[in-house]
């Protein structure tokens, strides 16, 4: 059976970035899911299939954002439990884990179900398109606890070095997804919820693949059925530092709501053009969090094992990867945006749009590398209450009023952009210095 990584020796930079590769492909993988759906729905069923599809994906990203936060609580106990190799507790935070997201899953499916219909009237979305968003959410919601065992068991195989592992799986299903979208959109003539069949089977495909690689392990990270539950004092750990993180993600999400709601107020084309653009944007976001995950990893387990002297080496050498790579992509996406965003629409009015849009953000985004590695450090050693009470307040609070400013000012789609550099600018300065207090007294 295959070691466990250990990133507490050795070369600090080359076990980052070896780690952190498959993270990025993984990242970039994920993308491949929504971003198909949305490339054979734009493709094959116009604009207005397109902006339901992007009016729904804040509502389905929401509901899993909290579990998101438990999963990076789950991760980060591995992690120092690797680091103070201590086997006993691994194997009870694994199936504290999967109780969690079978538990979880089931929940949020019903709450979705149920308040879906009433969210995105809230939201203000427009009639033409209500219900198809609908349709998609539906379905899509039906992913949930599939989706919500695959980043349990993806952070649990992470936290132990092994990032290789998950992006395989990942793979899996987004080459399912990439099939049934094209047999159910192509070929059969169906609709939205065509897609969003894919993007279930898919994901039931990848998390089925972690499930059975840890029940067939023999060591302490062995997955059985029969021990599944709910362990008290894992709950504990795995809660003070998942929920913050939770609701500091479902509480992002809300407010992307409110700026949705904002967009939603300016048309179907511009609708259609953000819901491109956020396509676009994942090429450098989700590569970033690649990164903030790799520090989290690797933070975990030098904490665990008392090696505190490598932790800032560490979070130096994400942040400077991280940056290099956030200025290159943005440089070439900024070049080649009308060939990008001709991947997700044929409509030449929704491409200038996210055009300009994309020349107001792009060129801030290594701001979000220094938040994201600072806030995923910051977590690694177990301090999650901080970076998200000062994400809640940059990320949220104040791009909530920026976004009432600049919209009654100016009332344009640059407008409505213009709110994220500004948030992540006053979140990177202030996680920085909160870092670096912390750090000292480690």
């Amino acid at each position: 059976m295959k070691k466990k990584s250990e990133l507490t020796k050795g070369s600090i930079g080359k076990q980052l970035l070896l780690f952190a590769l498959p993270l990025l492909g993984t990242s970039l993988i994920q993308q491949l899911y929504n971003t198909v759906d949305l490339f054979f729905v734009g493709n094959f069923l116009g604009t207005q299939a397109t902006a339901a599809v992007g009016a729904s994906s804040l509502l389905t990203n929401c509901m899993v954002g909290f579990f998101t936060g438990l999963s990076l609580g789950t991760g980060v106990i591995i992690s120092i439990s690797v680091g103070e190799n201590n086997k006993k507790r691994i194997h009870k935070v694994i199936h504290t884990a999967m109780g969690l997201s079978l538990a979880g899953g089931a929940v949020l499916t019903l709450l979705g179900l149920a308040l879906s219909r009433q969210i995105l009237l809230w939201m203000n979305t427009p009639l033409e398109i209500l219900e198809q968003s609908l349709l998609y959410i539906r379905i899509y919601l039906l992913g949930m606890t599939p989706l919500f065992v695959y980043n349990m068991n993806a952070g649990v195989i992470r936290a132990r070095g092994d990032s290789r592992t998950p992006m395989v799986f990942q793979l899996t299903g987004a080459l399912i997804n990439i099939l049934l979208d094209w047999i159910s959109l192509a070929h059969f003539g169906m609709g939205v919820e065509g897609a969003a069949w894919a993007t279930f089977l898919s994901q039931l495909a990848a998390a089925a693949g972690t499930v059975v690689y840890l029940i067939r392990r023999s060591d302490e990270y062995r997955l059985n059925w029969k021990k599944i539950g709910i362990s008290r004092d894992i709950l504990r750990s795995v809660m003070k530092i998942g929920v913050p993180a939770g609701c500091q993600n479902m509480v992002i999400t809300l407010s992307n709501i409110f700026v949705q709601t904002a967009i939603n107020s300016l048309g179907v084309s511009v609708i259609a053009a953000f819901t491109a653009y956020f396509k676009v944007e994942c090429l450098i976001y989700l590569p970033i969090v690649a990164f903030g995950q790799a520090a989290t990893t690797f933070v975990g387990q030098n904490f665990g094992a008392g090696e505190k002297t490598r932790i800032q080496k560490g979070v130096i050498n994400c942040i400077v990867m991280g940056c290099a790579y956030a200025v290159i992509m943005a440089m070439l996406l900024i070049w080649q945006g009308k060939a990008v965003l001709g991947l997700f629409t044929s409509d030449d009015s929704v491409i200038a749009l996210g055009i300009r849009i994309i020349r107001v953000t792009f060129p801030f985004y290594w701001l979000y590398v220094l938040l994201e590695v600072h806030a995923d450090a910051l977590r690694g050693i177990g301090r999650s209450i901080p970076p998200m009470a000062l994400i809640l307040i940059c990320i949220c609070g104040l791009r909530t009023v920026l976004l009432l400013v600049f919209n009654r000012l100016f009332g344009s789609l640059e407008a409505v952009a213009a709110v994220y550099p500004c948030a992540w600018l006053a979140a990177a300065v202030c996680l920085t210095a909160c870092w670096v207090k912390i750090r000292k007294h480690l």
